[in-house]
């Protein structure tokens, strides 16, 4: 487990989250400060459980390659994530994100996430959809340390601790105070009275995508 130096007390953490950019990809930036007041909690792993709604999902290809470089570290639940799949056919992703000590802040960490919102059904207003994000749940995976039971409660987290990825830990989770309940994204919607222009502009898109690749296929291909 990452060796922590932060202290939790019975009166919890706070827990705040923000999202980055515009559009359809966005940023989840989630930051925890736990109490430093209190026993300690020291060499263990400190995540951040979120619920992500139908609305938005994370590329599991993107994450894998953020995660060769170090630069994020999350567990996906399910593993198994339809990228193409619009709002309507789709259900909810659980994330358990590993944050990271921040170098300002002895006992807060922090991560980013990245999300993306998936296209909604057709409207006829086009206004854009609110997709609402939860607030996360702060838990803590403990190699050696005994976390006190008055303030720390086993909970429910289906994911290794931070570099062991064959074996469940037991995570734990105290109650803290999030300074915003819920986050709201803004997804750009298609209209409805545009869907035989977007149907003409993509068939046409189709067939000279297609003339070009078979005529480049006759120009240069070996049929002997």
């Amino acid at each position: 487990c990452a060796v922590s130096d932060v202290q939790a007390a019975c009166r919890g953490s706070v827990v705040s989250q923000e999202l980055l950019k515009e559009g359809f990809h966005r940023e989840l930036l989630l930051k925890a400060e736990l109490d430093a007041a209190g026993r300690g909690a020291g060499g263990c792993t400190v995540a951040a459980r979120t619920r992500l709604p139908s609305g938005v999902y994370v590329d599991p290809y993107e994450l894998a390659s953020l995660q060769r470089h170090n630069v994020t570290k999350a567990v996906l639940i399910p593993d198994a994530v339809d990228v193409e799949a619009p709002e309507y056919s789709s259900t909810e992703l659980t994330a358990v994100l590993y944050l990271q000590p921040d170098p300002h802040c002895s006992h807060c960490f922090r991560a980013v996430l990245p999300v993306h919102g998936r296209y909604q059904r057709p409207t006829g207003s086009g206004e854009d959809a609110l997709v609402a994000l939860r607030g996360a749940e702060i838990v803590v995976c403990c190699c050696d340390e005994h976390l006190s039971p008055e303030c720390w409660q086993p909970a429910e987290v289906e994911a290794p601790c931070l570099g062991n990825k064959d074996h469940l830990c037991q995570w734990y989770s105290t109650t803290h105070q999030p300074e915003d309940e819920e986050l709201i994204l803004q997804v750009p919607v298609g209209r409805t009275q545009h869907s035989f222009l977007v149907c003409v502009v993509t068939l046409l898109a189709t067939v000279l995508c297609s003339s070009l690749i078979l005529a480049a296929v006759c120009k240069h291909g070996d049929f002997s």
